[in-house]
């Protein structure tokens, strides 16, 4: 067997494999006699049928098989003794004419292969990305408060409606008089928020009444969502076409939410266990749990600047052909490409080929702290969007270790560990313009 390689370019190259018959054969012959010794086939005993017979019916396909076999392993082994980094995989060479099995001893075979392109990486303190330090503003902290206190808070059944009253009754058409309209819409044990109606004149009507109290409202007014009407008046969504005019609503219960009070008992539901002992320190715990939270969106948006800087500044050519074939070699059925997103495919490549030379120029690594720190990281991530920030330090940390024990988990915690390492080395090696930034305004950054 002899591999050659033949350079057509910079970046791209031809594998030419040339097997004998020589290097096939043995194997052939063996596998044909395993063949022989399990046939069994009519007018013969078994493991009886003669080599002719068992040549002319499998040894075509034993010898595609084997061909496979010698390629696969011979050319991974060419590719890896002489250090040829690609791009992509090998694809067969657009020339290759398909073999001839039954007339042929030695093959030819070629593949095309993409080589990584050479380049040096520059980067130094006269590259400039800003970075947003997003401000967390005291109306931010009081909305947190105000949720926190609505997650907690209690049902209390009450006498009286208020502006936060959810409110349960019954109602019944009317007309302009007050009356009951006959065969007019009628819905017993209908739930309503007064928080919600929409019009302001209604939501007085409803305020300061008590139970087994009536009121007559327009409920096209206080609800014009035909969903909300169908839910309240117990109809279907189509009939709610033809509801107009007054109602009378009779109130059979009040409940009302009530906010906790803030006590230790209070603080140590949100924050932990001794956390936080006080309002004051409440509101710098939720503040620093939100600089946490931006801190994690403003380091996306500069990685994505880095991105970007990098990809403009380093000139690197790919042998493009070669990776439009194979895109469309490797893609699933029915699958195409835009060049937009073939151009996105180059650029991610790009940034893979950047992102990997300074990790090798740098000798950047991960040891076992660093994978640790970046599953509680990815564990505190993953609350957040779910929508818990005030988690505790102890629930994130056992769920880190749970994580931890998936093999698959620990190798993409440290290749997000080592990301890290590589942009806490590219924040020491440029220059950072610090921007303070209000969230609305970094939000016009990032959707601009």
């Amino acid at each position: 067997m002899n591999i050659t390689k033949e350079s057509i370019d910079e970046l791209n190259a031809v594998i030419r494999i040339n097997i004998e018959k020589s290097d096939y054969e043995p194997q052939v012959e063996k596998l044909l006699k395993d063949y022989q010794k399990k046939a069994n086939m009519q007018g013969f005993r078994p493991g009886k049928v003669p080599m002719g017979i068992i040549q002319r019916k499998y040894r075509g396909a034993v010898i595609a098989e084997e061909l496979n076999k010698l390629v696969s392993e011979n050319l991974n082994k060419y590719i890896s003794e002489n250090q040829i980094v690609l791009l992509g995989e090998p694809l067969p060479n657009e020339s290759q004419k398909q073999l001839d099995l039954e007339h042929s001893e030695n093959f030819e075979l070629a593949f095309d292969i993409a080589l990584s392109p050479k380049f040096e990486i520059n980067i130094t303190k006269k590259d400039i990305i800003p970075f947003y330090n997003i401000t967390v503003t005291d109306e931010t902290v009081d909305g947190e408060i105000k949720n926190n206190l609505k997650r907690f808070g209690k049902k209390e059944q009450s006498g009286i409606t208020g502006e936060n009253s959810i409110v349960k009754g019954s109602f019944i058409q009317v007309d302009d008089s007050g009356n009951d309209l006959e065969n007019g819409i009628k819905a017993d044990d209908s739930t309503l928020s007064i928080a919600i109606i929409k019009d302001e004149e209604v939501k007085n009507q409803l305020l300061q009444k008590s139970i087994n109290e009536s009121v007559i409202i327009d409920l096209r007014k206080a609800f014009p969502n035909d969903t909300e009407l169908a839910y309240l008046l117990k109809i279907d969504k189509e009939e709610t076409e033809k509801v107009s005019g007054n109602f009378k609503f009779t109130i059979s219960e009040i409940t009302d939410f009530v906010d906790p009070e803030m006590n230790q008992e209070y603080f140590d539901k949100i924050f932990g266990e001794g956390i936080v002992t006080s309002e004051d320190e409440m509101k710098a715990k939720i503040k620093e749990n939100f600089e946490n939270l931006f801190l994690i969106e403003s380091d996306y948006r500069f990685q994505k600047d880095v991105q970007e800087m990098l990809i403009l500044k380093h000139d690197i050519k790919l042998p493009e052909e070669f990776l439009r074939r194979w895109l469309k070699m490797n893609a699933k059925e029915n699958q195409t490409y835009s060049e937009e997103e073939i151009q996105k495919v180059f650029n991610d490549l790009k940034w893979q080929l950047i992102f990997s030379k300074i990790i090798q120029l740098n000798s950047l690594e991960a040891d076992d702290s660093d994978i640790e720190n970046y599953a509680r990281k990815h564990s505190k991530l993953q609350f957040i969007q779910y929508g818990i920030i005030n988690i505790p330090d102890e629930h994130i940390n056992s769920y880190a270790a749970d994580l931890l024990k998936d093999e698959k988990n620990s190798k993409n915690f440290y290749n997000g560990a080592i990301f890290d390492k590589l942009m806490n080395h590219i924040k020491d090696t440029i220059t950072l313009d610090n921007k303070e930034i209000s969230r609305e305004d970094f939000n016009l950054v990032v959707n601009g």
